[in-house]
């Protein structure tokens, strides 16, 4: 049976199509195959040709189509159909991702900035006819023709195009705090306001091009961020539609069923076509399979997985059919966490326009500037004094001071985000440029620990298949890598048994009742701590599974560093950077990995409150640090540091307290962010020097009358769009990639919550 023929059923059906007012259903499907123009272009003209279509948008950023038709003339199936005969199989989405907000507001943003660019043109033209009496006669009557029509022009473009400007000052106002729009929307006003009096009077100057071309290039710059930031936002969208809808399970006698894909449980299996889509997160029970991951990991290269290894909802099937067993579905999947990190990193972005103090200070020495220049054109020449004042409130716009940084940090989010580093708190970029120590964790985040069968020791006379299950039924209920490789191993036989009562200890081991039997598994002196058998130099170095009467197996975990581990930590250290590791592992495996990572500081059974004492030394000492873990255990040093990154197979709450989240467990992204943050700082630094260099230049000139209104907007709205241009740099391969001279250090941020 075809496999969209799934989606004639109703209730199905419902969770993807929204009702319009006009009859008609709105859509939201995924499209991966729109990476080429031509076939997008190709694509839409053949949908728009389908029956019942009206409208067909693309967004080639969030790999999303976005359609408009009447279901009676065609059927979502027939239209699903008629994607994959394009060869661009398309996936519904949910109906909550039909959201107008983004588009609403980008479109928004556009007609204000075409009719303001309208209106500009016109006005402009009317002005250069009045320029032209200057030097040549034109009648009175003709003059005061073309400016009632500069003020009827005019009109629109105050009232609807620099509408945003007057909001934004009234919410300033209402907040009682300075920001951009406050002295934008005084500028727009008085300007308009007294080129009106005196077309009324017919005398005096009138300002109707300067306020238009104020008005229309600020609209510009602003709309170049907006873009930006839209676009960054578009890749966490990404990831929050990653899921499919549907699955293909198969029951026990082989049969598939086409189900809602979070309907699965926990022990499933799950059937996954070539080319299709994961539908959740579990484990691979073919021989092997070739996946692509580039929507989680940013990784542009296939995946091969073997039987046994995780595949993760979101990725997507590339060699032949495979079979995988459910481990973690809907709201509980990877990608569906990242997707909830997504929507907070978006709502700090959101904040960061208003996070800056200095722009209030900007803001208020500006206003001042403007009544004392006021103040001092009346004590010598009246009639100048409100031209002066204006092209002073004009020229010294905060606007290109205030853009510089959500303009440059919307960037780094996008290019960081493409690069598999998924950021959750903006602010922290900034810091991350000044870092100077790291502490790293070390199981599951510099090594990958692993469990041969044959370190699997029985020390009573159990078999090993036998000591393997205990010890799995106990590694099943940790997130911890060493509990995940052992569970690993154990996977291939039916797990017998379940715990009961676990409690897990941080950095010591797992408790629980097992068959009535009370089992601790972990480190020596804690498995053996209720029997009371003293810990040897053979069981010191192994993970021991026992009883109140003492061990009964021991497993001998080997480890290997993760592949860009040594790499990651010399590009630190080599950027100034002292790396420190800190384990609750015993001393050997401690030094030994520390040994091949070229690492000279480590400490070895380290508990979390040992950690975060150590990282509060550091920050004692006047260092700036950085925090890397994976587990619920580093969950202390993740929200003590004053940056922290963890990677996207940890725990849910380290994840929650990380400013940086590393996709796919690529250590790199560390490097990336790193030089970023560089960036980042360079180029704010840069466009912040350029907006003062710019008033420090312009407003004498404009304060002392040389400046007319209209060449102060002009100046202003260049100065705001050379702010959004210069952030454009960032993530590009320039010199600034180099890792520069020690950056002056600022005093650590308080520990967090």
């Amino acid at each position: 049976m075809n496999a969209n023929a799934a989606w004639a059923n109703p209730q199905l059906a419902a969770q993807v199509l929204r009702s319009r007012r006009d009859g008609c259903s709105e859509i939201a499907l995924r499209v991966e195959s729109l990476h080429d123009p031509r076939r997008v272009l190709w694509l839409e003209q053949r949908i728009h040709a389908l029956p019942g279509v009206h409208r067909v948008g693309i967004d080639r950023t969030a790999r999303c189509v976005r359609i408009v038709w009447d279901t009676q003339r065609t059927s979502l199936p027939t239209l699903l159909d008629n994607f994959a005969a394009a060869n661009c199989p398309a996936q519904p989405l949910q109906r909550d991702s039909i959201d107008d907000a983004r588009s609403h507001e980008q479109h928004d943003a556009l007609k204000r900035l075409l009719v303001a660019g309208m209106c500009a043109m016109q006005v402009m033209t009317y002005a250069f006819v009045i320029y032209i009496g200057v030097v040549d006669f034109v009648d009175f009557s003709t003059r005061n023709l073309f400016r009632w029509l500069g003020l009827i022009t005019t009109v629109p473009l105050v009232f609807y195009s620099a509408q945003p400007f007057f909001a934004g000052a009234f919410r300033e106002l209402r907040e009682r705090r300075l920001g951009i729009n406050l002295p934008v929307a005084l500028a727009v006003a008085a300007v308009f306001l007294a080129s009106t009096l005196n077309t009324l009077r017919g005398s005096g100057e009138i300002y109707f091009d300067s306020v238009s071309m104020f008005v229309f290039l600020l609209l510009g710059a602003r709309y170049l961020e907006l873009r930006s930031r839209h676009r960054s936002g578009a890749l966490g969208d990404a990831m929050i539609d990653a899921s499919p809808l549907l699955a293909q399970r198969r029951h026990a006698d082989g049969a598939l069923e086409t189900v809602a894909a979070i309907t699965l449980l926990r022990g499933d299996r799950v059937h996954i076509a070539e080319g299709a889509t994961v539908p959740a997160d579990g484990v691979l029970e073919s021989a092997e399979a070739q996946v692509d991951e580039a929507l989680l990991s940013g990784e542009s290269r296939p995946v091969q997985r073997r039987c046994g290894e995780r595949l993760m909802a979101g990725s997507v099937l590339l060699s032949s059919p495979a079979d995988m067993r459910v481990e973690q579905s809907g709201d509980t999947t990877t990608v569906a966490r990242l997707g909830a990190l997504a929507s907070r990193a978006r709502q700090a972005r959101t904040l960061i326009a208003g996070s800056d103090r200095e722009i209030g200070r900007f803001v208020a020495r500006v206003l001042l500037l403007t009544v004392f220049t006021a103040l001092g054109w009346l004590l010598v020449e009246p009639a100048r004094a409100f031209e002066a004042a204006v092209a002073v409130l004009v020229v010294a716009c905060p606007c290109a001071f205030a853009l510089t940084r959500p303009a440059t940090l919307t960037r780094a989010l996008g290019v960081l985000a493409a690069r598999g580093v998924l950021v959750t708190d903006g602010a922290a970029l900034t810091t991350l440029a000044r870092v100077d120590h790291a502490l790293f964790d070390k199981t599951g985040t510099l090594s990958v620990p692993r469990l041969d069968r044959r370190a699997v020791v029985p020390l009573r006379g159990d078999t090993p298949e036998q000591v393997l299950q205990l010890a799995a039924a106990l590694a099943h209920e940790s997130s911890h890598p060493l509990a995940r490789a052992l569970a690993d191993v154990a996977r291939e036989h039916a797990q017998p048994w379940r715990a009961q009562s676990v409690q897990v200890s941080a950095s010591a081991g797992i408790s629980g009742q097992i068959d009535g039997r009370l089992l601790r598994l972990g480190r020596a002196d804690f498995a053996l701590a209720a029997s009371g058998q003293p810990v040897t130099a053979a069981t010191a170095e192994a993970l021991m599974l026992a009883d109140a009467q003492g061990a009964i197996a021991a497993f001998y975990l080997d480890e290997q560093p993760r592949q860009d581990a040594r790499h990651m930590l010399d590009t630190l250290r080599a950027d100034g950077i002292t790396p420190v590791i800190a384990s609750g592992d015993t001393a050997a495996r401690v030094a030994a990995l520390a040994r091949r990572l070229g690492v000279d500081d480590w400490r070895a059974r380290q508990s979390p409150a040992d950690k975060l004492e150590r990282l509060l030394a550091a920050r004692r000492n006047g260092h700036l640090t950085l925090a890397v873990g994976d587990g619920s255990n580093d969950a202390p040093i993740l929200a003590g540091a004053d940056v922290s990154a963890a990677l996207a197979s940890g725990t849910e709450l380290a994840q929650a307290h990380a400013d940086l989240l590393l996709l796919d467990g690529r250590l790199d992204g560390l490097v990336d962010a790193r030089v970023i943050a560089r960036q980042v700082q360079q180029v704010m630094t840069q466009s912040r020097r350029w907006a003062l260099l710019y008033n420090l230049c312009a407003v004498p000139f404009a304060a002392f009358g040389f400046v007319p209104p209209w060449l102060a907007g002009i100046g202003m709205s260049l100065s705001s769009l050379v702010v959004v241009l210069n952030a454009l740099r960032v993530g590009r391969h320039t010199a600034s990639d180099r890792p520069d001279a020690a950056l002056p250090v600022s005093r650590p941020r308080e520990l967090r919550a």
